[in-house]
């Protein structure tokens, strides 16, 4: 070989040599090294929103075995890479920690590869000019603020700090609503007067980035706060209609693309305190991300996929909250409505926040429990049924296996008892809830609880296993009174097959059924307990006789049969199975216990309590009722007259509601 060829052999491996080592160097600086072309639209949020997709794409796609990394980086690469790949995923689920470490992520792209600087953060949005800050901007920059100081409870100390939920008249309008303007939230920043660092601009900027990225939009911060709920598309006209409008009546389509009508996609209400209020300073801008949100919020743990076809899905986010999801063409717009559910607020006490009477109605709950009574929990959607469950809940006895039986799960039992024996079971595409009932049976369950009594199915079965299955049952149902829920769950048996008559099914029904504790939301939003009552079922007295024996003539007999005649076709049709009475009522502001329970169910409630609470019952009893509870109480189908104990309007008898 000659020294010329030996020269160029030389010179082609020190250059592919420096090409492999310019190639590594290069894929091992593609994490860090990003060129950004400057010009008037770089620092725009739609700008920096392109870029934070591009760069995450990026470092998630990234082969790591290709870069020459040692060992150990290698690992710790791999973990960093995974764990974000999991946080991107997680945070479309509504885990706040994931969505804290993917802001973080984009915080420091921003900072430090995109440079954002306190001379071109206001290009992104207009802090240093309050005039160009448009409402949202606004409520962004204070919900900020009172988020550093508050937490999660930031949203509701800026409602109560400035009294926002309360009736008002909006421009146009000629009735009150619950609502939060515009205007307001402009008149509550400039008495802030809140003074931001750069690192709280750009915490606010990331935020607005993260919401149209990953997030649920204008309602991403909402959603995360400590309220009763969120929901979107509710109001406003749809857009099928506008284009139907289009056509006929291009004035109001000018006063729609003026903002002037609210759309659809306007649409953001939020559920506080008892009160439905809608969010006017707040919109999805478009349809498209009413649509984006809508299909993206309901994503956790993968519960199918929302079409035409099936146009609604229940299934639960990742913090416990619910959410439902609705579509066109079953609905006539996209909607979405997530409700949340305070485990750690969920106790009696909370429920009745100490108005005048409230100890002695939270004892007699307590003894209910304790005494383990069938009971219903009634109302209307959104005056607190799951709340009051969940407190119920915590006087059961620890020796009781506890079996829940959910649409989707709301109660989440085991995050409050965590050291209970509690298994929740929720209905699928593939199970009802009455197979799911039946399961409960071979699941060694003391206590029954039935999250929502919605279906007949589930219905006929929590009498059949209230009757047999279980110590005792806790359910929550819709009815507006007394006489509906037996009523309701009367028909429910019937429609089911399990029973053909009408007075055997409402024979069974109030066989079971020992109380109702009935929930009432008022105009206000308060919420409270109306009243807790007992039903008393009516037993059947044999009255026939024997008398026509003793008659000498034939007509004299037929007299007597007749007799016997009547008062058999009244039982059959006109014969009352039971009666009820109130032993616990609301009245001008304050519980009153009124009426004594029946000395079946007192009986029933000392067999099942332990010695020290059946001390403290007896001296409850005795306080309240005296020897009018050692007494059988004598039912007629006549209202029984009870004088109140204290002050204030006359209780409702034992018949009325």
């Amino acid at each position: 070989m000659t020294i010329t060829n030996i020269i160029l052999i030389i010179v082609v491996l020190g250059i592919a040599g420096y090409a492999i080592f310019y190639s590594i160097k290069k894929k091992q600086n593609a994490e860090v090294e990003v060129q950004v072309d400057v010009d008037d639209k770089t620092y725009t949020i739609e700008k920096m929103i392109e870029f934070v997709k591009r760069r995450l794409d990026e470092i998630t796609k990234i082969n790591l075995y290709d870069i020459g990394l040692s060992e150990e980086e290698l690992k710790r690469r791999k973990n960093k890479k995974y764990e974000l790949k999991k946080a991107l995923k997680g945070c479309t689920y509504g885990d706040v920690n994931d969505k804290k470490y993917v802001k973080e992520l984009i915080f420091d792209l921003l900072e430090k590869e995109y440079g954002v600087t306190e001379s071109n953060i206001s290009k992104a949005i207009s802090f240093d000019i309050p005039s160009l800050l448009t409402a949202q901007d606004k409520f962004d920059i204070l919900i900020y603020s009172y988020k550093k100081e508050f937490g999660y409870e930031a949203l509701t100390e800026l409602i109560k700090k400035y009294n926002l939920a309360t009736l008002k008249y909006v421009e146009g309008e000629t009735k009150p609503s619950y609502v939060i303007t515009s205007k307001e939230i402009e008149d509550i920043y400039e008495k802030e007067n809140i003074v931001l660092s750069f690192a709280d601009k750009l915490g606010v900027v990331v935020q607005r980035i993260y919401q149209h990225y990953k997030g649920y939009s204008s309602i991403d911060e909402v959603r995360d706060m400590n309220i009763d709920g969120v929901s979107g598309g509710v109001s406003g006209l749809p857009e099928s209609f506008l284009s139907q409008v289009a056509q006929s009546d291009s004035d109001y389509l000018d006063q729609v693309s003026e903002h002037k009508v609210p759309r659809a996609c306007d649409s953001i209400w939020i559920f506080f305190q008892g009160k439905s209020i809608r969010l006017e300073f707040l919109s999805f801008g478009t349809e498209a991300e009413l649509k984006r949100v809508c299909q993206n919020i309901y994503k956790y743990n993968n519960p199918g996929q929302l079409s035409d076809t099936n146009g609604y899905k229940i299934n639960e986010m990742k913090d416990g909250s619910r959410v439902v999801v609705v579509r066109p063409s079953f609905s006539e717009t996209w909607a979405f409505f997530v409700r949340k559910f305070d485990v750690k607020r969920s106790t009696l006490e909370q429920w009745f926040k100490g108005e005048p009477g409230c100890d002695e109605s939270i004892e007699l709950l307590k003894y209910l429990v304790k005494g383990a009574r069938i009971i219903s929990i009634t109302g209307e959607q959104g005056c607190g049924k799951t709340t009051m469950l969940m407190g119920m809940i915590e006087n059961i006895y620890e020796t009781m296996n506890i079996r829940v039986q959910e649409t989707a799960f709301e109660l989440h039992l085991r995050k409050i008892y965590p050291t209970r024996n509690i298994l929740t079971f929720r209905e699928t595409e593939t199970i009802s809830g009455q197979e799911g009932l039946d399961v409960q049976k071979k699941t060694d369950g003391s206590v029954n609880i039935i999250g929502e009594v919605a279906t007949d199915p589930v219905a006929s079965w929590m009498i059949q296993a209230a009757q047999v299955a279980s110590k005792f049952t806790l359910f929550t149902h819709h009815a507006k009174t007394f006489p509906n829920l037996v009523t309701a769950l009367r028909n429910s048996m019937l429609r089911a097959g399990v029973f053909k008559n009408e007075k055997t099914a409402e024979e069974q029904v109030v066989q079971v059924l020992n109380f109702d504790i009935h929930l009432t939301k008022d105009f206000k939003g308060k919420r409270y307990v109306e009243r807790i009552t007992e039903c008393i079922p009516i037993e059947e007295k044999n009255e026939y006789t024997f008398d026509h024996r003793n008659q000498k003539t034939l007509e004299g007999k037929f007299d007597k049969f007749f007799d016997n005649a009547t008062r058999y076709f009244e039982k059959i049709t006109d014969r009352q199975l039971y009666a009820y009475r109130n032993i616990l009522e609301y009245v001008d502001g304050e519980y009153i216990v009124t009426n004594p329970i029946s000395e079946n169910n007192l009986r029933e409630m000392r067999v099942n309590m332990d010695e020290t609470d059946l001390e403290k019952f007896d001296k409850f009893v005795e306080r309240h009722w005296g020897n009018r509870a050692k007494q059988t109480i004598s039912v007629s189908s006549e209202p029984v007259e009870e004088k109140p104990k204290r002050r204030g309007r006359k209780p409702k008898a034992a018949t009325e509601i």
